[in-house]
């Protein structure tokens, strides 16, 4: 087990925003989180990676509670993540860009492999280093984003609404990197809106409303499950 939240609780001021929320990941899979609109996905990743803390519960990486532990601290434990409409820095180049992911590391050799390693997934940013990140398409920009998370030599991935504002075909070629970063051996942990793509490639996910977890399964479950077929995919 790489991750596990155990019945977490999170508010915004007298608001809940996670209310017992538990849940595992296992070292080298794909798990989904699924949910609408202001459901508590975002805020799960935002906990995960240390920006919102724990009011309740406990959230183990590794086997090491790292409730109290700084963003920057859980970085360097091997966590990254892809934030929601990228963020990348306009004004810096691909480069630069993909050099601030690797910020956190002294490991030159190493970060010049892993740059070597993040170009050859994604050879459009090779081809594409000395241009600034704002010029870039939507997709490339997406292609950065994960490719700085990457620099940092991750163990577990947490990629924020992948395929926010990328044209039909694009998401169908960003969950393909994701499966090949899984490929890779990093473990990947997807928010996301869009429930059909999530599950084509996840091997389990679970389902958030108002806050709660109220579905949960692998992948083929949640795909069989009426209720998820109702509420989320349309059917």
């Amino acid at each position: 087990m790489i991750l596990r939240l155990e019945s977490v609780n999170v508010r915004y001021g007298p608001i809940p925003a996670l209310v017992d929320v538990a849940m595992e990941v296992r070292r080298g899979e794909i798990v989904c989180l699924l949910g609408g609109n202001a459901s508590g996905k975002s805020t799960t990743m935002k906990t995960i990676i240390g920006a919102v803390r724990v009011r309740t519960g406990n959230i183990w990486y590794e086997g090491q509670n790292i409730c109290s532990w700084t963003t920057s601290k859980r970085v360097r434990a091997g966590i990254a993540i892809v934030p929601e409409a990228r963020r990348i820095f306009p004004r810096l180049t691909v480069l630069e860009n993909l050099m601030l992911g690797a910020f956190t590391r002294t490991d030159k050799e190493g970060v010049a492999e892993d740059l070597e390693r993040v170009t050859d997934l994604f050879p459009r940013l090779r081809e594409r280093q000395r241009q600034r990140g704002g010029t870039l398409s939507g997709g490339e920009q997406q292609m950065l984003a994960m490719a700085r998370a990457l620099m940092s030599r991750p163990r577990f991935l947490c990629m924020d609404e992948p395929s926010m504002g990328l044209a039909p075909v694009l998401v169908e070629q960003q969950f393909e990197e994701i499966q090949r970063i899984r490929g890779r051996g990093i473990t990947v942990f997807v928010v996301e809106q869009n429930a059909t793509m999530a599950l084509a490639v996840a091997d389990r996910g679970y389902v958030l409303q108002s806050g709660r977890v109220v579905l949960s399964g692998t992948a083929q479950e949640l795909l069989d499950n009426p209720q998820m077929k109702r509420a989320y995919l349309g059917v």
